[in-house]
């Protein structure tokens, strides 16, 4: 039996009481379902900027009548602080995900991006630290690592912000330092490398990049790569995220008040994510034998590769990433093709 295994059987003997943020997201909404399948209970915000409440309703169809009763959603913004109180109380642990994320949009508009990202991040903290909850695990990002040039990236080592994303990011990391030496308030940031799976939005300006390409050959559109595309990303498939996310929580205080990488240690290029993903679809998509790509100028604040150590959260976590690239796109693409995307 696994560490993350031994864990989830003691939550299913003694189950806590969560709250999650962001929950009609694509991150939270599979926090939700994990949580829930394992008969735990969860409050969750939302106020649907970026989440969707048929995310919700998925998670619905995927649990029992009686693990759905077990949760309870209340529609609101992180930059309320009020609301921010009211959720908080009587939780033992917050997984924070509500946030604007990428970086063109933040370049589009980092005025709600800084409200929503450090203001709304604040109002949480102070939260939760007024509710006395267990801890708060928050969703850090890899941009913090900004410019740094080494790889593997290494938590202790990072460089200057390259969009306002990544300055709202960092922001977050030293709010909740300034937190654990000033009230004593445990936290855990996790530094998420490119996450994709089931329930990522494929529609949108500000879209990740597996969903949009996966639609976009589905429905046999063009297809761009920003560069020449040998620019390379560590991809973590969401059932990695929600292990750490759940070990975070439940961690000893003594590994608290850090942050880890949230990744697979393993670099993919952009080249072969698109042949990953053609090759997928081939067999139900014929019309794809022989697509190509369309390659277009680099994009402003993108860093050219990112690879991620993730020995610190294997040695203080327990974590044990289940998925590669290779076994999360075949997930994904069952979920994308059979929701017809």
């Amino acid at each position: 039996m696994t560490h993350y295994q031994a864990i989830l059987n003691h939550l299913n003997e003694q189950p806590k009481k969560w709250l999650i943020t962001g929950v009609a997201g694509f991150i939270g909404s599979n926090l939700l379902e994990a949580l829930l399948k394992n008969n735990q209970i969860v409050t969750g915000l939302d106020n649907f900027s970026t989440g969707f409440p048929h995310n919700l309703e998925q998670v619905k169809s995927l649990v029992t009548p009686e693990q759905w009763q077990r949760f309870n959603f209340i529609e609101g913004d992180i930059t309320d602080f009020n609301t921010c109180k009211e959720i908080c109380t009587d939780i033992n642990y917050v997984l924070h995900e509500a946030a604007l994320g990428s970086v063109p949009r933040s370049i589009a508009d980092p005025i709600n991006t800084n409200a929503s990202n450090i203001s709304g991040f604040l109002n949480m903290l102070v939260a939760a630290r007024d509710a006395k909850v267990n801890r708060f695990v928050y969703a850090a990002s890899s941009s913090t690592y900004g410019d740094h040039p080494d790889l593997p990236k290494v938590e202790d080592r990072i460089g200057n912000p390259l969009s306002p994303y990544s300055v709202t990011k960092l922001v977050n990391e030293l709010y909740a330092g300034v937190f654990a030496k000033t009230y004593n308030f445990k936290t855990i940031g996790l530094r998420y490398f490119n996450v994709f799976g089931q329930r990522q939005n494929p529609n949108g300006a500000y879209a990740a990049v597996i969903p949009k390409w996966v639609a976009a050959m589905i429905n046999n559109e063009s297809v761009y790569i920003n560069g020449d595309g040998e620019t390379s990303r560590d991809f973590c498939y969401i059932d990695n995220t929600v292990q750490m996310n759940i070990l975070a929580a439940v961690a000893q205080d003594e590994v608290a008040n850090q942050v880890y990488n949230v990744a697979v240690g393993d670099r993919t290029t952009l080249n072969h994510l698109f042949e990953l993903i053609r090759s997928g679809l081939e067999p139900q998509y014929p019309h794809l034998k022989g697509f190509n790509p369309i390659y277009q100028d680099f994009r402003a604040g993108d860093v050219r590769h990112s690879l991620a150590d993730i020995s610190k959260a294997k040695s203080l976590l327990g974590y044990n990433p289940g998925y590669r690239i290779e076994g999360g796109i075949k997930y994904a693409l069952g979920w994308y093709t059979k929701e017809k995307v």
